[in-house]
């Protein structure tokens, strides 16, 4: 039976078939979709939202260790966060089968950055594998486990942004459960002590070494001849790109197993053509290895270094095809994200952001958004938990320097607190940081499509659980005087921050209100209308930053498709000409 698929779809299922029984991840696009697609197989497996990366690696790692296949996921700069245990873990070996998804973001469609994850399988000297469709996502997501099991060795399922998100039609199969070896302790490859890795290193170079003899005969790895005139070694989506953009008589040997390189199969296509390319996005991960083995290859400097590639791309930087564009005579508007129409952190952020004396850092979710216009109340924002470590670090600067007339916040989301906050929030009540850390608690991971989180009260299992409370847990930590607040409540939001500035004991703030676009929540949905007798066209409602309002005539008016009556226009205009009514 064949299926329209996306990548991560595919690659969900794919781990399903493979017989995986534990499953660990941390949402971030375009990873996301693969853990939102294992539930449906909850009678055969176990997933789970962990609260960041690392711990869901390693929970997929001790499932692996304890004798079942297993698997984490997530996104490129996921990985700088779960890196340590993938590291360690290539010392130590696997159990069963352990697969760590990366989904990287070219162009960084959503991400801070366009990272090229491929070296992290080199520098961990684990193995790589690089899917370009969904029929390989699921295909290839059913090898990684063979071949860790078979090399004793950690994958990286490396896949990207247009492989995760892009469909096609998917041959689906049965699920292969796998056997449970009795658990026998293993201390040499268990326990990473310096003396057991000093004897597991050699163990380590020579699976690379079995890993690429493999690599030159595998299925994974496959040559389409062609021609002789020209050759292309390539992989994942820039693949499906080169074979649009190169000559029908073009040869293309495709990797599927990237790491290590089968250099005696490359050698061998090689030999075969007159004019060698490689085609790859980002980085010359596999140009750079391959002119150190001495083939003669040229890529980067023509695809470049930036951004992710397409057909179009391809065709004109390798053979000066210019793309045939139709003018259509109109020019698109930009519109840069904004928060959505009665989203609970516009008010914390309007309030924050009238004293320019307030050093705000933020931190990677909605949020961020806070520092666009008009609201402009961000001066930071730097990885996932650093909204408290960065904050800690200016306050100390700023006591260090002598100024005296600022005063630091710093911002983190909810999901992102149990992610890497409460490693921050602990480090400025230790070390007695002049910081207010500020928790904007909307109740779900909202940037990532709203997977629940420690606090939410709901596993990704379904299963309900007691929700961790915020203000409990920095009580623990000594923060004395904890002040909550609906920020949609522009007043008590005010008197929330005064109080906080004023506090001669440590203190924290939690602007509390669930995210708007919860569904399983019943909203109040109402619409703010102007009266436009009393409007005086002052543009004080545009400062809160909502879509829904806007000028015309000049005057103030609001879109009643896109209001859901939150009144924090309402609440700022000074002639009381906007008020609320019943959608």
């Amino acid at each position: 039976m064949k299926n329209l698929m996306s990548g991560n779809e595919a690659a969900a299922r794919g781990a399903y078939e493979a017989g995986v029984k534990v499953c660990a991840a941390y949402p971030g696009t375009p990873s996301t979709e693969i853990f939102e697609n294992l539930p449906q197989y909850k009678d055969a497996l176990y997933c789970e939202w962990a609260p960041n990366e690392k711990v869901a690696a390693e929970v997929a790692y001790g499932a692996s260790m304890a004798g079942v296949r297993s698997l984490c996921a997530m996104k490129h700069v996921g990985l700088n966060v779960a890196a340590d245990p993938v590291f360690t873990a290539a010392y130590n070996g696997v159990g069963k089968g352990y697969v760590v998804v990366s989904a990287d973001d070219p162009s960084m469609h959503s991400s801070q950055n366009e990272q090229d994850n491929r070296h992290y399988a080199k520098a961990a000297k684990i193995a790589m594998v690089e899917p370009s469709d969904s029929q390989e996502c699921l295909d290839f997501m059913k090898a990684a486990y063979e071949i860790s099991e078979q090399f004793n060795i950690p994958v990286l399922f490396r896949s990207t942004t247009r492989v995760c998100h892009s469909k096609s039609l998917v041959e689906l199969g049965e699920r292969h459960e796998q056997d449970f070896p009795e658990y026998k302790r293993d201390p040499r490859h268990r326990v990473c002590v310096p003396a057991f890795a000093y004897m597991n290193h050699p163990e380590v170079e020579e699976r690379l070494r079995k890993l690429e003899e493999y690599g030159n005969t595998c299925s994974l790895n496959k040559v389409e001849m062609n021609g002789t005139k020209v050759g292309v070694v390539t992989a994942s989506i820039a693949y499906q790109h080169a074979k649009e953009a190169f000559p029908e008589d073009t040869s293309f040997l495709k990797l599927g197993l990237t790491n290590p390189l089968p250099m005696k199969l490359i050698k061998d296509f090689a030999s075969k053509v007159d004019k060698l390319y490689v085609i790859e996005e980002l980085d010359p991960f596999m140009e750079e290895q391959m002119k150190a083995a001495g083939i003669e290859c040229e890529g980067k400097n023509l695809t470049g270094l930036l951004y992710e590639l397409n057909p179009q791309l391809v065709a004109e930087r390798v053979f000066g095809k210019k793309p045939v564009t139709v003018d259509v005579g109109v020019k698109a508007v930009s519109r840069p994200p904004a928060l959505c129409p009665g989203c609970p952190h516009r008010g914390f952020f309007y309030t924050i952001g009238k004293n320019k004396n307030y050093v705000v850092c933020g931190d990677i979710g909605c949020y961020t958004l806070g520092a666009s216009a008009p609201l402009n109340a961000m001066d930071t924002s730097v990885c996932m938990g650093g909204g408290f470590s960065v904050a800690m670090g200016m306050a100390k600067a700023f006591e260090a320097a002598g100024v005296t007339d600022k005063t630091v916040f710093g911002v983190v989301g909810d999901s992102t607190f149990f992610h890497s906050g409460m490693t921050g929030a602990v480090d400025i009540a230790y070390n007695r940081g002049k910081v207010i850390p500020v928790v904007l608690d909307n109740s779900i991971t909202g940037m990532t499509g709203h997977q629940d989180n420690p606090g939410s009260g709901e596993t990704l299992m379904g299963d309900m659980v007691p929700g961790i409370k915020i203000e409990e847990v920095l009580k623990a930590y000594g923060y004395k005087n904890i002040y909550i607040a609906d920020p949609q409540d522009l007043k008590a939001m005010q008197q929330a921050v005064n109080d906080a500035v004023a506090s001669t004991e440590p203190a924290a703030i939690i602007s509390r209100r669930p995210c708007i676009m919860i569904k399983k929540i019943k909203h109040d949905i109402g619409l703010c209308v102007v009266d436009q007798d009393k409007c005086i066209g002052c543009k004080s409602c545009l400062r809160v930053g909502c879509p829904a309002v806007f000028m015309k005539n000049g005057k103030s008016s609001i879109d009643k498709n896109l209001c859901v009556g939150c009144t924090v226009c309402a609440q700022v205009c000074p002639k009381g000409a906007i008020t609320r009514r019943e959608k």
